[in-house]
């Protein structure tokens, strides 16, 4: 295995060798059984104190990385220690395959440092961007994400992928089937979240059935949240005279809701609801989907520890 050492750092050099011997554990550059040059050939080699080799040795092998073995030498030990497996070493394992991957093409350590630093001067994103070609869909979606980060939240439909500009400081996002096509649409090498949506059933499932003479209404300014409620309703034994559906894009579409047993709507919509009506909401994104938008804001977000 290779080391190096970056003697103008702020890192010591300790821990330089100290994480370098691990990553090389965890990567299997340096396998099972695998003797590490002596302290004293260490010293030589990099023109390192003899002290600050041995001190990083005696770290891994508190750490439970390598053992001792008298009048032999420092080996690997047959077994990963059990903190392997938190985050900061599965972080560390990524980082390993990272420079593995550099040397397996060919690339030299200096322009590895050069692309990292690139990388890591770029601005970071500060918002979330729902590209969808449907005005009122793209709302609806907006106004759940907002709810639940702190990051803001745009939107935009399919011609914002040709601006480069208005994508620097975005994170983009796009629903189950449109994913793809905003993919193929946006410069390459652009990254865009696919948001997952809930099941309507399973959602729904506790409402139903509904007594069959009782009138039920469905109102968004989606359309396809009317088409999507009434198909499933009909389908889960409504009579479709009982359903009273109200397009919220339209004057005067409240009428006539307060005489329902209930008012089945969108997150948005919802909002504007007669008084006393009873909705119930429907959330249009999987809470495993806004979960995962959390943690990338976090990603993002969170200081450096």
């Amino acid at each position: 295995m290779q080391f190096w050492f970056a003697r103008d750092s702020d890192v010591p050099i300790r821990e330089q060798l100290f994480t370098q011997v691990v990553l090389g554990i965890l990567s299997d550059d340096l396998p099972p059984g695998h003797r590490l040059p002596s302290t004293r050939e260490m010293a030589r080699r990099f023109h390192l104190h003899a002290n600050t080799v041995s001190a990083a040795y005696r770290e891994l092998q508190k750490a439970r990385w390598v053992e001792f073995r008298h009048g032999s030498g420092v080996y690997v030990r047959s077994s990963k220690p059990d903190t392997a497996s938190a985050p900061q070493f599965a972080l560390d394992q990524l980082i390993s395959n990272l420079f593995r991957s550099a040397r397996e093409i060919g690339a030299p350590m200096a322009t590895v440092r050069s692309r990292l630093r690139q990388w890591l001067a770029m601005q970071p994103p500060d918002h979330f961007l729902v590209i969808e070609p449907d005005e009122e869909l793209r709302s609806i979606v907006i106004s759940e994400m907002k709810k639940v980060l702190d990051f803001s939240v745009l939107g935009a439909n399919l011609d914002i992928c040709r601006q480069a500009e208005d994508l620097a400081s975005a994170i983009p996002v796009a629903l189950p089937s449109k994913v793809e096509a905003v993919r193929k649409s946006l410069p390459a090498g652009t990254e865009c979240i696919a948001l997952h949506v809930r099941s309507v059933p399973a959602s729904l499932g506790e409402w139903i059935p509904v007594a069959s003479d009782k009138l039920v209404g469905v109102a968004s300014r989606w359309p396809g949240f009317l088409q999507s409620a009434r198909t499933m309703l009909i389908a889960a034994g409504f009579d479709a005279d009982a359903l009273v559906l109200r397009d919220a894009r339209k004057s005067g579409w409240q009428d006539g809701l307060r005489s329902t047993a209930a008012v089945i709507t969108d997150s948005l919509t919802v909002n504007d609801l007669p008084r006393k009506v009873r909705a119930i909401t429907f959330p249009l994104l999987a809470e495993s989907c806004l979960d995962e938008l959390r943690r990338y804001q976090h990603f993002i977000s969170a200081p450096i520890e």
